[in-house]
């Protein structure tokens, strides 16, 4: 097991599948974690929390989703996990290319970039280094 963690937060089960494929083949010193939704996610870190375990490193985040999508998950993040994701770089992954998503992505400062899907390993490599690189 490795010590750093990317968690996608995505409902499609074949982009998930995928993009665990390319980061395994990106070679990276990450580890993954998937959840369907927003939801999922934020019970999982306020859990993960409560044991004293930290956030992943990066969090790949998809704006639709049902249950609670990603600009909830944000709203949530910034009210409930306030000063426990300084740590933690966030990015927009989504296949929405809409002007209005992406100004909003700018809104919250825990963004850290937005792309649109498929990312492929080197869009994983230079998100894995720049945030090593801010270590």
């Amino acid at each position: 097991m490795k010590n750093k963690v990317i968690c996608i937060i995505d409902d499609d089960p074949i982009y998930q599948l995928l993009i665990n494929k390319i980061i395994a083949m990106s070679e990276t010193e990450y580890d993954v974690v998937s959840f369907k939704n927003g939801k999922e996610a934020l019970d999982s870190f306020k859990a993960d929390l409560e044991k004293n375990k930290k956030m992943p490193e990066i969090i790949l985040l998809d704006i639709e989703m049902p249950i609670m999508d990603g600009w909830d998950f944000m709203t949530q993040i910034e009210k409930s996990l306030s000063g426990k994701t300084d740590q933690t770089a966030i990015y927009i992954v989504s296949s929405s290319i809409a002007y209005e998503d992406k100004e909003k992505a700018k809104t919250f400062p825990e963004i850290m970039g937005y792309f649109s899907k498929p990312i492929d390993s080197s869009k994983i490599l230079e998100i894995t280094k720049h945030v090593t690189k801010g270590e």
